[in-house]
């Protein structure tokens, strides 16, 4: 197992330690011991419609927006939710999917907006669609005015502290993971993409000078099958990309725009058997100016696969405080660290 999972998955009665996993977070999001404490308020889901301007008591809409405080959301069964607007998530949240099957499909999907400390483990995510302007029971009950989004799995705008962990993220209408405005100290590990173009994007638009002070740890996440780019697509801010399976690929794996940083360590690059064999991707503009910094560092790479670095630059370092250092092993065990990526399979009665 990776250290992540290695911190709670070897505990046999994790059903009964559910917060035991709040301490198991790295990379920058840190640990989640935000997330729990005395006064946290234990929810439990056991209704799968979906009210998106007076949610039901028993809801997951009701347990993600209306509860003021720390949340831990469990669900009661296997559940496939379809929402009818767009779900927000409120600030100290934990959505924990453990021990059920639930999928969150079909329709609209998750968004934290300005929110800080949240969780979302465990969660099968899939065919999100776009959604018109309208009303929506925003974070800490207050029913606000939402834009047109277009259809991503989960989106994070101006959001702090995030770590989202053993996902399965596929098939939506635009893309799985968008970190975007300002967004920041945000953890990505443990997930399944897959069947999917657009995967990942790190950084709203080109114009956008605030997401350089973003920084994104993506790790033992598995890319694949069926991916075509985006894994991530980073601009102006900072990425470190560590032991990382990627299966394949259309147009790039790893790309940006507007003078990125991005440290990609120890993964392992399988290209694909026809098309590109080169793992990045630039989008040079009169802005770049040469500031662009990918570096790969003890990657490995399989079936012709390359990796194009910045010459005579410095590799950059993450900088984690001690919340957040992690090891990062050597890139031929990473099938083994990525081989449970996703959501997990453990039921209620047995071990994940």
């Amino acid at each position: 197992m990776n250290a992540i999972d290695q911190c709670w998955r070897m505990n046999p009665l994790w059903q009964r330690h559910r917060l035991q996993l709040a301490t198991c977070s790295m990379g920058y999001a840190g640990k989640m011991t935000n997330n729990i404490g005395k006064d946290i308020i234990h929810y439990k889901v056991i209704d799968p419609n979906d009210d998106p301007i007076n949610p039901k008591l028993g809801t997951l809409r009701y347990g993600a927006s209306m509860i003021q405080g720390k949340a831990w959301i469990t669900f009661q069964r296997d559940m496939h939710i379809k929402l009818l607007r767009p779900l927000f998530i409120s600030s100290f949240t934990a959505i924990d999917g453990r021990g059920v099957n639930v999928h969150i499909a079909d329709n609209a999907c998750l968004m934290i907006f300005k929110e800080t400390n949240i969780i979302i483990h465990g969660i099968r995510i899939h065919h999100c669609r776009p959604q018109a302007a309208g009303m929506v029971m925003g974070p800490k009950g207050k029913v606000i005015q939402v834009g047109q989004v277009d259809g991503d799995a989960i989106r994070l705008v101006t959001a702090n502290k995030v770590w989202i962990d053993h996902n399965t993220l596929y098939n939506c209408q635009d893309g799985l993971l968008d970190v975007t405005r300002g967004s920041t100290n945000v953890t990505i590990s443990n997930n399944w993409f897959k069947d999917q173009d657009k995967v990942m994007l790190l950084g709203h638009d080109d114009g956008y000078a605030r997401d350089k002070n973003m920084k994104v740890t993506v790790i033992y996440n598995h890319f694949g099958p069926n991916c075509n780019q985006r894994m991530p697509r980073i601009r102006h801010g900072y990425a470190h990309v560590a032991n990382n399976l990627y299966q394949g690929w259309v147009q790039y794996a790893i790309g940006g725009s507007m003078g990125p940083s991005l440290k990609s360590e120890a993964n392992l690059f399988i290209a694909p058997t026809f098309g590109s064999k080169e793992v990045t991707w630039r989008k040079d503009s009169n802005e770049d100016k040469g500031e662009w910094e990918f570096h790969s560092v003890r990657d490995a790479f399989e079936n012709g696969a390359c990796f194009t670095e910045t010459k005579g630059g410095r590799v950059l370092k993450p900088y984690y405080n001690r919340e957040q250092i992690f090891k990062v092993v050597d890139a031929k065990y990473v099938r083994a660290l990525t081989r449970s990526s996703g959501a997990l399979c453990c039921t209620k009665t047995s071990r994940c």
